[in-house]
């Protein structure tokens, strides 16, 4: 046998509670167990997979750290909904790690919003309703209340965009949104200059406001591609200052 190909199959012994935690995985993805359900008790887990208390122990915690099942102190364990906002959280210290420790991986990040808001707002123009728009509306002068408070306006901000984005009907375009504005905002808040460009903002909101109402997609891309290329110029990079 080849000595490479020998190496390559070599049989790696799992911890039982990396084998307790893929038999509950397992019990997630085939419906066996369902969100809301309470997870069996350690001593059924124990009599099911026959192991210890800690190895059951462990994979609960490990499925609790993912978010798989949130973990009761005096209560049953319930299986969560598993939704993609529960994914995209999973990612949320290793992005924002990310971010820190390579400035680069902003200017990248930025690219990325770009690309994905022009095609989202194109989907949400084609299905923008009279309740979207006056949703929407309202979110403009929520934002413009908190003009004078840059951190709730940037809030407002990343509300007025993910509004937009749920208007698609697709979970994973709001949840990706969401997490993707929520880092770039959040780590770049000491970065942003916002002195005199609060009102451009607001403007430039109210006229992509104005293309969703009338479902011209044309005219939302237009108008959220000139937002972005705008909003460029509010961001320094780390690297820059």
């Amino acid at each position: 046998m080849n000595k490479t190909n020998a190496a390559d199959s070599k049989i790696v012994r799992l911890k039982l509670s990396d084998q307790v935690f893929e038999r509950l995985r397992e019990m997630l993805a085939s419906g066996e167990l369902a969100a809301g359900d309470t997870v069996p008790s350690e001593r059924d887990l124990m009599e099911l997979f026959g192991v210890g208390r800690p190895a059951v122990r462990e994979a609960l915690q490990s499925m609790q750290s993912k978010g798989l099942i949130t973990i009761t102190h005096g209560g049953r364990s319930r299986v969560n909904a598993l939704t993609a906002g529960l994914a995209f959280n999973q990612l949320d210290d290793i992005a924002k790690l990310l971010l820190s420790s390579e400035p680069a991986n902003i200017d990248y990040l930025k690219q990325v919003r770009h690309i994905l808001e022009l095609g989202t707002i194109k989907i949400a123009a084609q299905k923008c309703t009279s309740k979207d728009a006056a949703e929407l509306a309202k979110l403009i002068e929520d934002q413009r209340s908190q003009i004078k408070s840059p951190e709730a306006f940037m809030k407002a901000d990343i509300a007025f965009h993910t509004r937009i984005a749920s208007i698609t009907t697709n979970p994973l375009i709001y949840s990706i949104t969401e997490m993707m504005l929520t880092w770039l905002f959040e780590y770049h808040s000491s970065l942003l200059i916002w002195p005199g460009r609060e009102e451009t903002t607001l403007g430039e909101h109210a006229t992509i406001l104005s293309f969703l109402k009338s479902n011209d997609s044309e005219g939302a891309v237009r108008a959220m591609e000139a937002h972005l290329n705008r909003s460029q110029s509010s961001f320094i990079s780390a690297g820059k200052r």
